[in-house]
């Protein structure tokens, strides 16, 4: 344990790393800065400071976009690794106090670098969960339990050495924590049969705004419900999920393949796709992505499709050339696999090609760029012309990618209310897009920025409507962001600004959320530039009664 001296150290390390307008909360916040890293020895929580030579691979290692890590916003001031469920307690009650705000990173992979970033340029303590990534699978009851660090990769690969009968419905990308994806719901290519990773779940530990660990029954199903869709970040820090594992076959049938073309030809199978894809077996995913690239004479759109059949190939094949026949989709396209050497197969949006790689969650570490991510659903289908429009404004763009997500299965099955994400029956597929660059520069950034608000704007007669729904896994801070710096705003004012996001993200479910951040952390203990606001207490009724008894 380091001794008074060398915190004294580090209040000076801090003060000469720090910029101008951050002086002043040193030199005015030593004592909480001394309490800070007291708590934090004598909890015995390993962290590193900016003088560490580990420091700036520690916190680049996990933050994905470029757009984000190269703007003139701050370094955290500490990065935190807590081990353990009781060093992850002590962590949270040391930063409750501390001078700084708090951002907790499961993988890093938050779009808009929420897990990675502080907004305003405040100074802020990145608490890592990368050390947080055991996964205890119980082959008995078809449960695991997962701490929020642990990679999808991480969970595929731990699942499937335990049981090849097992498998669990998350994304592509292997190295996606789970912290934030089931957080936000976590959509993959099993969820039209088995539904989102957030619906698979059945019990979590929290680290609430009190310093408590909390367990379903101990948070109520009000906050247990909150936790399993209502996004990261916004109700405590949750150290572990109990997940329920699903059944898979011995083999399961994948293929990626590419079909370019005219604007004309592309139209016509997306057009036929979107009449397919979400009323398919249950059994089967394809998802499609498109992008314009150039050809030998002018610019052609590429579109890719991912499938994945919960079965033998001979069915898969006979199943897509009987829907959608367009497709052209030939034996030799597709691979007979395990589940869990499918989950190697699809790319997600790295190269990971083994099942050994899965383990890795680096693996994309140095695979990064500039981006920005939007998203909508579709809730009628588009005709071809508008299909043919929406490429002719895709193709001019080389640099702009759309990903449709089929629906339908399970999905539409499952009430809009079970869990925070509500986006169900009559959706027919998600449509994300996102534009992506390599260089830096201000003038740079709006031009390619300019491009997708422009896209988004054009596709406004094609996508939901009242209100335009939105993702928040694909999270967008477009949508709106809160003003947590005008103290002034009462807790109806905060529900009221909040509404910009949230009712876009949750629907009608927006208001259980906030009824249940009232009731675990009135206060916005935990909070970001979109997290859930906590009403006045007054307002919960009967329910301020557990608020007390806590």
């Amino acid at each position: 344990m380091r001794n008074a001296s060398s915190l004294l150290l580090i209040l000076f390390i801090l003060a000469t790393t720090t910029s101008g307008t951050t002086d002043s909360i040193i030199i005015t916040g030593n004592e909480k800065i001394l309490n800070f890293f007291s708590c934090l020895l004598s909890g015995d929580v390993n962290y590193t400071i900016p003088s560490s030579p580990s420091f700036h691979q520690i916190f680049h290692l996990s933050a994905y976009n470029l757009r984000i890590t190269n703007a003139s916003s701050s370094n955290p001031v500490a990065i935190i690794l807590p081990g353990t469920k009781e060093q992850l307690l002590a962590t949270i009650t040391c930063c409750k106090n501390a001078p700084w705000e708090f951002i907790i990173r499961s993988g890093g992979h938050s779009l808009e670098g929420l897990s990675y970033s502080a907004c305003n340029h405040h100074l802020f303590v990145l608490i890592d969960l990368m050390n947080l990534n055991r996964v205890l699978v119980d082959v008995e009851s078809k449960t695991a339990w997962v701490e929020a660090g642990a990679t999808l990769g991480e969970i595929y690969s731990e699942v499937s050495r335990a049981s090849s009968h097992f498998g669990f419905p998350a994304g592509l990308c292997p190295t996606v924590g789970s912290g934030g994806h089931i957080g936000g719901g976590g959509w993959g290519l099993m969820s039209r049969k088995y539904g989102l990773a957030s619906d698979n779940v059945v019990d979590a530990i929290l680290v609430d705004s009190n310093g408590r660990l909390l367990d379903r029954q101990m948070m109520g199903e009000d906050v247990f419900w909150a936790i399993r869709g209502g996004g990261p970040g916004s109700f405590g820090a949750v150290y572990s999920w109990k997940i329920s594992l699903v059944d898979v076959p011995d083999k399961v049938t994948a293929f990626r393949i590419t079909r370019s073309g005219s604007i004309t030809l592309t139209a016509g199978l997306l057009h036929k796709w979107q009449f397919v894809a979400p009323k398919l077996e249950d059994e089967v995913t394809l998802l499609a992505s498109i992008r314009s690239e150039p050809d030998t004479t002018n610019m052609v759109l590429v579109a890719t499709f991912l499938g994945l059949y919960l079965g033998p190939k001979h069915i898969a094949l006979a199943s897509i050339n009987r829907a959608l026949p367009e497709l052209g989709l030939h034996g030799s396209e597709c691979n007979e696999l395990s589940w869990i050497e499918s989950m190697a197969y699809f790319p997600g949006i790295n190269q990971v090609t083994t099942v050994e790689a899965l383990r890795d969650r680096f693996s994309t570490s140095d695979q990064k760029n500039y981006y920005k991510w939007k998203s909508d659903f579709v809730r009628e289908l588009i005709s071809l012309s508008g299909i043919e429009g929406i490429l002719g404004m895709l193709m001019k763009e080389s640099r702009m990618v759309l990903v449709l997500s089929p629906f339908g299965g399970i999905m539409s099955r499952i009430k809009s209310d079970m869990v925070p994400f509500p986006h169900r029956e009559g959706n027919l597929y998600s449509l994300g897009y996102f534009v992506y660059w390599d260089e830096n520069g201000e003038k740079m950034s709006s031009a390619y920025m300019d491009s997708i608000q422009n896209f988004h704007e054009y596709i406004t007669p094609f996508v939901s409507k009242g209100p335009r729904a939105s993702y928040v896994n694909e999270i967008d801070l477009d949508l709106g962001v809160m003003d947590w710096e005008n103290v002034s705003m009462s807790g109806d004012e905060l529900v009221e600004a909040g509404r910009a996001w949230g009712e876009k993200y949750f629907l009608g479910n927006y208001g259980r959320l906030v009824r249940a951040k009232t009731m675990i952390d009135p206060n916005n203990v935990f909070r970001h530039q979109q997290s859930i606001p906590s009403k006045s207490i007054q307002d919960l009724g009967d329910d301020i009664n557990r608020i007390i008894e806590c």
